[in-house]
């Protein structure tokens, strides 16, 4: 920990963390108010702010970055959410298993190239329906989370923040196209077990609702179609501005901040012209609400401010922790990426592989703000290939893993699902993804 910067700074993080985990728990009733969300928030990083502004230099400085990263944070799901929110795919699928694991092999495929959030608002709508007519259906949000909301975006900057901030630091856009085979592996094994599960446990209903949940499962009572397609549109523009911000922006614009700036504004504008254009019909008929939005928002306030001592912790010790193997960076920033945000920690994690590497080849010359020499290095391809995987993958662990996740928890309870406790979610996590990762890291890593 830097000398100006004690330890009892990241008691808040941690103080936050165990709220969000048990407040659902204890104080329903105070925990389904947003407001109330955003109190919880504002009075855990209350004391780091005014530590950081009154006895650190630099601390306003700190403060502002902090402010804008959570600016682009919140405008790109903003966009998204409003965009993909006014695209409605009309009808009712079958939720049977293989219907259920035919959406989430789409997903897994599209979160790549129109990033997890905007792949889990266009399909968590469709989803919900499909299963509306089912008893035991929390399941199915859960691995929808898994793999929609999170390990599908592995593939392109696109997919996930913390790849489309290594873009931005030079990474070459084709590059994760080399981890297909750890994306294949996760994101196959995780469409078998679900497909059991759910064969699993509606042939649990069958048994004890005799003729009366396949039946209802089955039941087709709107044609498939799509109202609001031009939203199709907006949501291309938003891959294009990505795109070009990382591409260009820097080049164009002189600084990375200016760059974030503009990206804020033109998300803003898009979510603006979708939401000017979309038809209210189309929004009502996907019960689309803010809720659910400003659930996030106020969340990841907290988080954004109160994580930030817990990152310069990681970057000043990291050195010390003895880690320096691929399987050691997917481990420390996947777990790290379970409760701190994914994006930040593969920056931290980032600068740790870059310093490796520089440490065993002194002529490297590496630097954390430049990533593209890292990427081509023999030794820093493997670390930076395990980071990525970690940030993308172990996203999943929590509700707070990633952006997506607390989205989708909340539009499934709005849509009557009881969704798992933040604790509970993590039996399913541990249960489910820790040993798929353990046998990712012995064929892969």
């Amino acid at each position: 920990m830097p000398p100006n910067l004690p330890l009892w700074t990241v008691a808040p993080f941690a103080a936050l963390l165990l709220l969000i985990a048990f407040l659902p728990l204890a104080a329903p009733r105070f925990w389904h108010s947003n407001r109330n969300k955003l109190l919880v928030s504002l009075a855990a990083g209350l004391p780091v702010v005014i530590y950081l502004l009154a006895a650190t230099d630099h601390g306003g400085g700190r403060m502002a970055h902090v402010a804008l990263e959570y600016a682009a944070f919140i405008s790109l799901l903003g966009a998204l959410y409003v965009i993909a929110g006014g695209i409605r795919l009309k009808g009712s699928l079958a939720g049977t298993p293989l219907t259920n694991t035919a959406i989430l092999g789409i997903g897994a495929v599209i979160a790549s190239f129109i990033g997890t959030t905007g792949a889990s608002m266009l399909l968590i709508r469709p989803l919900l329906r499909a299963n509306e007519s089912r008893v035991r259906k929390a399941h199915v949000v859960v691995f929808f989370i898994f793999i929609v909301s999170n390990t599908g975006g592995l593939l392109t900057p696109l997919g996930d923040p913390p790849l489309y901030l290594g873009f931005l630091r030079g990474v070459p856009f084709l590059w994760t196209f080399k981890l297909f085979v750890p994306w294949l592996i996760v994101n196959g094994a995780l469409l078998a077990i679900f497909n059991v599960v759910d064969q699993w446990i509606l042939d649990r209903e069958e048994r004890e609702r005799p003729g009366a949940q396949l039946e209802d499962v089955q039941k087709i009572k709107e044609p498939l179609g799509v109202e609001g397609g031009f939203n199709f549109l907006w949501l291309g523009c938003v891959i294009a501005l990505i795109y070009a911000a990382g591409a260009w922006g820097v080049t164009l614009l002189g600084s990375r901040d200016t760059v974030v700036l503009v990206l804020v504004g033109g998300f803003w504008a898009l979510g603006a012209f979708s939401w000017a254009i979309t038809r209210g019909e189309v929004r009502s008929a996907n019960r689309f609400s803010w809720a659910p939005m400003a659930e996030v928002a106020a969340i990841f306030l907290g988080i954004f401010v109160t994580m930030e001592p817990a990152l310069k912790l990681v970057a000043a010790e990291g050195g010390s922790l003895g880690i320096r193997q691929p399987w050691q960076f997917f481990w420390a920033t996947g777990l790290l990426s379970s409760v701190l945000d994914n994006a930040p920690t593969y920056l931290t994690f980032t600068a740790l592989g870059t310093a490796v590497v520089n440490a065993a080849d002194p002529g490297a010359g590496l630097t954390p703000d430049l990533l593209e020499p890292f990427a081509g290095h023999p030794w820093g391809a493997p670390l930076l290939a395990a980071i990525s995987c970690g940030a993308v993958f172990m996203g999943a662990m929590t509700y707070i893993g990633n952006g997506p996740n607390f989205m989708v928890k909340a539009i499934a309870e709005e849509n009557q699902v009881a969704m798992p406790s933040f604790v509970a979610y993590m039996g399913w996590s541990v249960a489910v993804l820790i040993p798929l990762f353990v046998i990712l890291t012995l064929v892969w890593f």
